[in-house]
């Protein structure tokens, strides 16, 4: 058994290992060069749908660290969760 008391009724969520380039570079002053690699890594990949959590993972860093990246690029945060599933289909536009 896993460790639960219960089953639990659905999968753990997956982890990510650093990307290579990311991997131990974290530190109070990182090198400009890398930084700036770091922030169009993660405002890229956020537009493209990747979560907080996901990034943080990816990049090494805390989900405080890519928060306050996002922030400083004027990066406008999704709402927490799934969106949500509404009764109707969508309207479809001509």
């Amino acid at each position: 058994m896993s460790g639960y008391l219960f089953p639990v009724p659905y999968p753990p969520r997956r982890t990510h290992a650093p990307l290579p380039e990311f991997a131990g570079t974290a530190s109070p002053r990182p090198e400009p060069a890398l930084q700036a690699q770091v922030v169009a890594f993660i405002v890229q990949q956020y537009a493209a749908g990747r979560s907080l959590s996901e990034l943080a993972e990816l990049t090494d860093r805390s989900h405080s660290a890519v928060r306050n990246i996002l922030s400083k690029q004027g990066q406008l945060r999704r709402g927490v969760g799934a969106g949500r599933v509404s009764e109707e289909p969508p309207a479809v536009r001509p």
